[in-house]
């Protein structure tokens, strides 16, 4: 079941809103949590049933090794259980994720003639995985809140993150599951809630799958070994760039509205980064609780930046190759992964370099800015291209089309209002769907909203849409682009909705880019 899909927002929200706070308003009990738990699963089954009792076991077996992780045995005992309990979480993921992957390679590299049948991922394995291994090392290192089953089950399944993240901490969600039942019914929950994911929507079913039109048959014809012209390669990457930030900022602003109407505050997860200046900068905006997940517990578990520099930069750049590895089983997440753990790598560099030596020459800081902001675009720009394409074949030919390599070949229409020097020549082909005037419009506004515009977090700020303002005491200024609960901003979130609904009446449904991970 598809958040942009009509039996999600028309029948499954409306009914587990309903039901969820009925039982909280008729009952003492934390039945409303078990209702939760229930549509949860319902939610999760509706996909592929078969899948079902895999979470279950899962959910089961970590719950027990949690509970002999936060009891008082000997430390050499749980340090033990815990090694168990986190390998037993990786074997699983890894069969479903991977064994397939490292039959293929075996054979490649060997010449053998190994077969697994096709071993079908359940969905969100990566999502629920990490965050039970979390919860295993908070168990282990003493630092759960009292719990009990139901709220684990909760923790683990509660629809709006479970698919496609945040990937939450215990902490963040376990005291809010306990307190939740003898809070009553907030019409501001609602309101805000259905504001945020309204948002979402309208991010996802108008912005990103209007855009991917002119991403998908780019990389479709990339990945065939087609031909491609400069011109549509570019237009193929940076449509691609667009559809991924607007795809996953409207899946997070979706599952925070969803949470929130359920007075449950998620983490934030995604924040503008596409204005970053730097590759750090990037990844503390990007999938920011994965970016957590990794710092907290694969680098620092590796041993972070204790054991000198040359560690740090090894550790660094396995975490990286781990997270890219994560998103898929293929070598062009591995190699998107690579990428960006050398950025970081060189980023770091950068700074200690920067920190040390006497330039003579001082740039201005804005200029400064522009360009280390023009260059990080640029970069993830060209990584994304990796992440997309489903060989290593197809994004060579992606690039090597970006960066003039086969030739830089443009569409007849521009011959009219361009110089032909020696090295460019024009095709006689149609400038048509692929790289035409309305890809070039589409790109040319969505760049605006992403660079100038405010994000979701911003526009909600004095409203707490998130699990770090929650827990903050900052006092936000209203701003012009605030969000109020007047006549005006009622009449431009139900245009909003119409328009969005509209778009999942009428439009072919598609699901999440993170869905597949």
């Amino acid at each position: 079941m598809l958040f942009n899909s009509v039996e999600f927002i028309l029948v499954f929200l409306p009914v587990s809103l309903v039901g969820y706070h009925i039982i909280r308003a008729l009952t003492k009990q934390r039945f409303e949590l078990l209702w939760l738990v229930a549509m949860s699963l319902f939610f999760y089954s509706w996909w592929n049933i078969t899948y079902l009792p895999l979470i279950l076991l899962s959910i089961i077996f970590n719950y027990a090794v949690g509970g002999i992780l936060s009891s008082s045995y000997t430390y050499h005992f749980k340090k033990l259980i815990l090694a168990c309990g986190v390998s037993a979480n990786i074997c699983l993921l890894g069969y479903f994720k991977y064994a397939n992957f490292f039959v293929d390679n075996i054979n490649t590299i060997f010449g053998s003639d190994m077969h697994l049948s096709l071993i079908v991922l359940p969905l969100a394995i990566s999502f629920f995985t990490f965050q039970q291994i979390a919860y295993l090392v908070d168990a282990y290192k003493g630092e759960l809140t009292n719990n009990g089953f139901v709220s684990y089950c909760l923790f683990v399944t509660f629809f709006p993150q479970l698919i496609a993240g945040p990937i939450v901490h215990n902490k963040e969600m376990l005291p809010q599951f306990k307190k939740g039942g003898s809070s009553r019914f907030k019409v501001d929950d609602i309101s805000i809630g259905s504001t945020i994911f309204l948002i979402g929507l309208f991010k996802k079913t108008v912005f990103a799958d209007n855009v991917a039109a002119y991403a998908t048959p780019v990389f479709k014809l990339a990945d065939s070994g087609g031909e491609l012209m400069f011109l549509e390669a570019w237009i193929g990457a940076i449509s691609y760039s667009l559809q991924l930030y607007f795809d996953f900022s409207g899946y997070a602003d979706m599952a925070i509205g969803a949470g929130r109407m359920f007075g449950i505050y998620l983490p934030a997860n995604f924040d503008s980064p596409y204005k970053a200046t730097n590759i750090i900068d990037f990844w503390k905006k990007w999938h920011m609780t994965l970016s957590r997940f990794l710092r907290d517990y694969v680098y620092i578990a590796m041993g972070g930046n204790r054991k000198g520099n040359t560690r740090r930069a090894i550790n660094l750049f396995l975490t990286m190759l781990i997270g890219g590895l994560w998103h898929g089983a293929g070598w062009t997440f591995v190699v998107w992964g690579g990428i960006h753990g050398v950025l970081l790598l060189v980023n770091h560099s950068w700074r200690v370099l920067y920190g040390k030596a006497n330039f003579t020459i001082k740039l201005p800081q804005r200029f400064f800015s522009l360009m280390s902001f023009s260059l990080t675009i640029f970069i993830v720009v060209i990584a994304w291209v990796f992440f997309r394409a489903e060989s290593l074949d197809g994004a060579n030919n992606m690039l090597k089309t970006m960066f003039g390599m086969n030739g830089i070949v443009l569409p007849h229409q521009l011959q009219s209002i361009l110089y032909d020097p020696y090295f460019i020549s024009f095709s006689s082909g149609a400038f048509g769907t692929i790289a035409g005037i309305s890809a070039m419009m589409w790109i040319f506004v969505l760049s605006a909203i992403v660079f100038i515009a405010p994000n979701t977090q911003q526009i909600m700020e004095n409203y707490k849409p998130t699990y770090e303002y929650l827990i903050s005491d900052k006092k936000c200024r209203p701003t012009r682009y605030s969000w109020r609960p007047n006549l005006l901003f009622a009449i431009i979130m139900a245009i909003v909705s119409v328009i969005s609904i509209s778009f999942v009446f009428m439009a072919e449904r598609s699901e999440f880019l993170y869905f597949q991970f």
